[in-house]
């Protein structure tokens, strides 16, 4: 009885890390499973229209802020996915059209709607049209430093950053580009397909 009694801690420190395990592979494999479907279930099959990004490129250390100034914490983006444009504040028509498009696309999504945020991120220090804000409430504005941006998010040949629409998974990491002037309908597949593939049960 003494010697089973002795060597009970030493048995609950294994079972006790293999149960921390089980709990962060829980938390993660939704994600993991987006990636699995898209690189290695049936790669003869698969017809995504926004262009993977690979390797990953987690969310670095932006220097973001709130329009009223208040710095924001880049980590605290994490948790959903992100549709990211990036835009100056003046926001001409085509900056005026992805964020439309953006709206459009989420709202399409259904029930799972409240698992995706819109991101503009202004890099300038413009102000931002007042009609805009209105019309786009809920969609997350936050200024950004233009240099982080540019070497974080990869543009297409020919193209900006500023003409493509970003997707960032909930664990930070930027997965997809679209291309300029991008089909919403097509849009909306992938994002649906990455959303059912995430999806938790």
């Amino acid at each position: 009885m003494t010697s089973t009694s002795s060597n009970s801690p030493q048995l609950s420190k294994p079972l006790g890390r293999a149960k921390l395990m089980l709990i962060l592979a829980v938390c993660a494999a939704p994600v993991i499973g987006s990636y699995l479907t898209y690189y290695f279930i049936k790669p003869e099959t698969r017809s995504n229209y926004g262009t993977l990004v690979q390797p990953q490129r987690p969310l670095p250390a932006l220097v973001l802020s709130e329009l009223d100034g208040r710095s924001v914490d880049a980590a605290a983006l994490k948790g959903k996915w992100l549709l990211i444009s990036v835009d100056a504040g003046a926001c001409a028509q085509a900056c005026s059209d992805k964020l439309y498009h953006m709206r459009q696309v989420r709202l399409t999504t259904g029930k799972n709607r409240d698992r995706v945020e819109r991101l503009w991120l202004v890099a300038d220090s413009e102000p931002l049209p007042t009609m805009l804000i209105r019309e786009y409430d809920g969609m997350r504005m936050l200024r950004a430093d233009p240099a982080q941006l540019a070497a974080w998010l990869p543009a297409e040949e020919g193209t900006t950053i500023s003409d493509h629409i970003f997707v960032v998974d909930p664990q930070g990491n930027l997965m997809m580009r679209f291309p300029k002037n991008a089909d919403p309908n097509q849009t909306k597949k992938d994002l649906s397909k990455l959303l059912r593939a995430s999806a938790i049960g």
